[in-house]
């Protein structure tokens, strides 16, 4: 973003970080693991101090050894990390209650969701993807799963609904650089759905 300081700049070292200066070295960040500069375990731990910090001062500490070219930034919610070590899948469950993923979080290669007489929701507009592809398989009896996915994200929906629902959609306008999500699954009396949805709205 032309507009937007620089988080190299001393003269802004003490001024607060905004979201969109994040979003932009977390970019740098996946851009350096991808190009072998960081391992996977260097890009985590960095990754988990840019969201901590506050100063642009701290964003500045992150990338200052870094040689990357910071002329084409990319929106991290709608970048994978394919150079990354495949973690153990993610299981979610709600059983007589409600379970929920929001905010930046990281997004596995595979999730499972189980939910029984119980809820459970994915917000994905803020999650980092460790795969170019991911899948979920939601399984919802009595109950019920909600996917939101960010806008330009392609989203293949394979489940079954019997006595109940299964309908995730993605963008009717695909940003190929996005990472895809494949949801399978089975919504037995209950739901399982999901739709795109602009970062700007909460």
């Amino acid at each position: 973003m032309e507009n937007s300081p620089s988080p190299r700049d001393p003269q802004l070292s003490h001024l607060r970080a905004s979201d969109s200066n994040r979003e932009q070295i977390a970019s740098v960040l996946g851009e350096a693991m991808s190009t072998g500069q960081l391992s996977h375990e260097e890009y985590s731990e960095r990754l988990d101090k840019l969201y901590q910090a506050k100063t642009m001062g701290e964003l500045q500490l992150l990338t200052q050894d870094l040689q990357i070219d910071r002329r084409h930034p990319v929106t991290p919610n709608l970048v994978s990390n394919p150079s990354a070590t495949e973690s153990a899948p993610e299981n979610v469950i709600a059983v007589f209650g409600g379970s929920e993923r929001k905010g930046r979080w990281r997004v596995r290669r595979r999730t499972t969701g189980f939910a029984l007489f119980g809820g459970m929701r994915f917000d994905l507009t803020n999650a980092e993807f460790e795969a170019r592809e991911v899948e979920f398989r939601i399984t919802a009896i009595f109950g019920g799963a909600e996917i939101i996915v960010p806008e330009g994200m392609e989203v293949r929906s394979e489940g079954i609904g019997i006595f109940g629902g299964f309908d995730v959609r993605g963008s009717e306008d695909v940003d190929p650089s996005a990472p895809v999500l494949v949801v399978k699954g089975l919504a037995l009396f209950g739901g399982v759905g999901g739709k795109p949805r602009r970062r700007d709205k909460r």
